[in-house]
C-alpha cells in the first residue's frame, strides 16, 4: 500500500489495519521464538555431550626437583619453575630425570 492510501482511509479502518497487523505480528514472532529456542536447545545439549572429556591415563612423572623431591613433572605441558630456573643457572634436563627403577 501506498502512503495516500493510508492519508485516505478513515481512523476506523487504520485501527482495524492496526489490529491485523499486531496480531499477525504476534503470531509470527511467537513462531520464530519457538524455532530459535529449539535451535538453542539442541546446540546446548550438543554442546553438554562434546564437553565430555575422554579418560586419560595417568602419566608418571619423569622429573624430580633434588631441592624440593615432591615437586615432580611428567614432561607435558609448561615447564615448571623450579626446573625453569635450573636450566637457566646452567643445569641441563637430564639432571633431573628420573632414573627408572627396572634398569
Amino acid at each position: 500500500m501506498k502512503r495516500s492510501d493510508f492519508e485516505s482511509m478513515p481512523t476506523d479502518e487504520l485501527w482495524m489495519l492496526h489490529e491485523e497487523i499486531t496480531a499477525e505480528l504476534a503470531v509470527k514472532i511467537r513462531a520464530e521464538k519457538k524455532a530459535i529456542e529449539n535451535r538453542l536447545r539442541l546446540l546446548v545439549t550438543h554442546n553438554v555431550r562434546k564437553s565430555e572429556r575422554r579418560p586419560y591415563p595417568i602419566v608418571l612423572p619423569k622429573f624430580r626437583n633434588p631441592a624440593e623431591p615432591s615437586q615432580t613433572w611428567a614432561g607435558r605441558g609448561k615447564q615448571p619453575r623450579w626446573l625453569t630456573a635450573q636450566l637457566r643457572s646452567g643445569k641441563r634436563i637430564d639432571d633431573f630425570r628420573i632414573k627408572s627403577r627396572t634398569a
